[in-house]
């Protein structure tokens, strides 16, 4: 956690949502929204995969908006499959174009995070995404706007890329592979931001 990085608790469909947010030095370029890990197997807003693209998208000029999945850290409620954890992603989104504008849109995600985003996004309509370690074995997955930015480990044991080329391929849909990179990018972090650095323009 950046010791710039403040919290908040918003208001959210099943209660209180805990958020981390970053806010860019200079006039922001644009917003992110970031979707973390599964909530029953540990994840949170402070997963190093999530902090990893929030400080990179910082570096772009982005204003990112973590937030805690119902159930998790200060956030209320308890898991709902999926389904109210998009509601709490487009609670989320609201406060913040309320709170910073409305801001150039982007929306990121991890495994069930990612998942998670590919589901708001026919609700929000955003400019950009970007997803890793997408887990389209575990959840129905619907696809994605062109230009999508997906990022996969090669050695990924808890999603294989077979099932990600799967699901991207009747999109045309490229994906960026991290060869020896497991599903938590362990020692591949520095790798994964400088695809998102060298991918991305606010």
């Amino acid at each position: 956690m950046r010791a710039t990085t403040r919290r908040e608790l918003l208001a959210g469909p099943a209660g209180r949502i805990e958020c981390a947010i970053d806010v860019p030095a200079g006039a922001p370029r644009g917003l992110v929204l970031i979707a973390h890990p599964h909530p029953l197997f540990g994840g949170t807003l402070d997963n190093k995969v999530v902090q990893t693209l929030a400080r990179a998208l910082l570096e772009q000029g982005c204003v990112a908006l973590r937030p805690n999945f119902r159930g998790v850290g200060a956030s209320e409620g308890g898991y709902d499959e999926g389904r109210g954890e998009v509601d709490d992603l487009a609670a989320a989104l609201a406060w913040a174009q309320r709170e910073f504008g409305q801001l150039p849109l982007a929306l990121a995600g991890f495994s069930f995070g990612a998942a998670m985003q590919s589901r708001l996004a026919q609700r929000a309509a955003p400019q950009r995404m970007l997803l890793v370690g997408i887990a389209v074995d575990s959840f129905d997955v619907p696809p994605v706007p062109e230009g999508t930015l997906v990022i996969h480990g090669e050695r990924d044991e808890t999603v294989p890329l077979a099932s990600v080329l799967d699901w991207a391929r009747p999109q045309e849909l490229p994906v960026i592979v991290v060869p020896g990179a497991d599903h938590f990018f362990h020692r591949k972090l520095q790798v994964l931001r400088g695809i998102v650095r060298h991918n991305w323009r606010a």
